[in-house]
């Protein structure tokens, strides 16, 4: 209840702060969604495209083609009007009579399960609209910047925004676009993988205990609280043409700037939101590449889903550095940052033992160590770059080999390899009513069921015997590490 109410109290907490200082608010920003011009064409069907995971099919139909159509209607006014041609009027609307829908009309767990579904759609809308004002709030708050300390701390990495800036240079228009619209498409790529995560709730109610949507909202609210402590814009502002007379010289990326080895706090021009440290592209990419590997039982993802995320992943790297958006010093700590939230949120049935605080105590003692190198020992970090450089990425494989160890090298031993081949019919152990078979493991679930409708008694455990057996391989599982079992 209190995160209920805490969303409209925020919304209306910015919206005050945004009339304040004179720009675009939440709330304005949401009703023109609803009536006006949409900022954003994706977002909104992203946001009704992750609410229809919890209707049925004719629901879904129903509501797909009503936003369409809502769509056209409103984009040809405007267009008669002599308006620009967008679209994200509809989707907005239709997700607002989906919730009401669920809310007045249905009940049990198809409500819940409907609501639930509603309320992750508008939170990916909403966390745009918030976005957005923070952006805003960053420049206002922190009007210099410390760019010139993380262009020095870069030099240890070997300048990689200069090398991928004239990469693409080189490569031409083609790639560009191509790696534009990855890089602005990250919302859409994510609700591919919540969709497949969540493919199966509408007809179960069962939600997996962790899926992508949670941690693209945690990483939201956790990342830009950086942007304050260490506002930085980017190379493509302040060494390049961008920066509105602010900058410091047309240097990328054609030409590496000369170290200056006494960098200062710039006052930078309140165009540019101080939104580079860490980078929350490379964060949410990597944590759609994470969500890629695996089914929530642990068995391999489809093909197609695991080299969508490996592409995404890198075109997402080359774009962030190649456009100029970022420093490569920027990417380590949102990598890890991201391994630091998803450690925090992964496999919640585990609760929080030694083998999570651990990881998520050492991510975060790693961040901070990050930034507290970049900002106060920039200087020697340039003038040492092979060994500076080492360390940023040995603390960067630090990471990330304790995140492998402990969340992907090692099955649970509770769950069994067949439990999610598509042999053992894991779609349909998701798809079954959540008062069925609850508390059991999927695999003595099917088995039983199988059995039962089959006749057949042999070459499987009596059904007692599985029980017993699965509550023994589970009776310590409960905030326990891998090793411990």
């Amino acid at each position: 209840m209190l995160a209920v109410l805490a969303v409209p109290a925020l919304l209306v907490a910015l919206q005050g702060i945004a009339h304040w200082r004179g720009y675009e608010g939440p709330l304005e920003s949401l009703f023109r969604d609803y009536a006006g011009i949409p900022k954003s064409m994706t977002v909104p069907w992203a946001g009704l495209v992750l609410a229809l995971v919890g209707v049925a099919n004719r629901y879904r139909v129903i509501a797909l083609a009503a936003a369409v159509g809502i769509d056209l209607v409103y984009a040809g006014v405007r267009l008669a009007l002599g308006g620009p041609f967008t679209v994200g009027n509809g989707p907005v609307l239709v997700l607002t009579g989906l919730a009401v829908l669920a809310w007045w009309r249905w009940s049990g767990r198809r409500r819940r399960t409907a609501l639930r579904a509603a309320a992750l759609g508008a939170l990916l809308i909403l966390a745009t609209k918030v976005g957005d004002v923070w952006l805003h709030i960053t420049v206002d708050l922190r009007p210099r910047v410390l760019d010139q300390y993380v262009m020095l701390a870069d030099h240890a990495l070997g300048d990689p925004a200069w090398v991928m800036g004239r990469v693409l240079q080189v490569l031409g228009p083609i790639p560009e676009a191509v790696l534009h619209w990855v890089y602005i498409e990250l919302p859409a790529a994510a609700i591919v993988v919540a969709v497949w995560q969540l493919r199966a709730v509408a007809a179960g109610g069962r939600w997996p205990g962790h899926y992508l949507v949670r941690t693209f909202l945690v990483l939201g609210l956790v990342g830009p609280l950086v942007y304050i402590l260490f506002p930085v814009v980017g190379p493509m502002f302040v060494y390049g043409v961008d920066g509105n007379g602010f900058q410091l010289g047309n240097f990328w990326p054609g030409v590496v700037p000369p170290l200056d080895r006494s960098p200062e706090a710039l006052l930078f021009s309140d165009q540019a939101p101080r939104n580079c440290m860490p980078s929350m592209h490379t964060a949410w990419a990597l944590a759609l590449f994470l969500h890629t590997r695996r089914r929530a039982d642990g068995t391999l993802a489809p093909t197609w889903l695991r080299w969508g995320g490996t592409f995404w992943l890198l075109c997402t790297l080359a774009a962030t550095l190649g456009f100029g958006y970022h420093y490569g010093v920027d990417l380590v700590a949102g990598a890890v940052l991201c391994l630091t939230v998803e450690s925090a949120l992964r496999e919640p049935e585990r609760g929080w033992g030694w083998f999570r605080v651990r990881l998520v105590g050492a991510g975060a003692l790693v961040l901070l160590t990050l930034l507290s190198g970049y900002r106060y020992l920039a200087v020697q970090m340039a003038d040492h770059p092979v060994v500076a450089g080492s360390i940023v990425l040995a603390l960067l494989a630090a990471v990330a080999a304790g995140f492998h160890a402990t969340w992907f090298a090692r099955r649970r031993a509770s769950v069994p390899l067949a439990a999610g081949s598509d042999a053992a019919r894991t779609d349909e152990f998701l798809a079954a009513p959540a008062d069925i078979g609850a508390g059991l493991p999927a695999a003595v679930y099917l088995r039983k069921k199988g059995s039962a409708s089959r006749g057949e008694t042999a070459d499987v455990l009596p059904y007692s015997a599985a029980v017993s057996a699965a509550e023994d391989s589970t009776a310590g599982l409960r905030g326990e590490p891998v090793e411990s079992r």
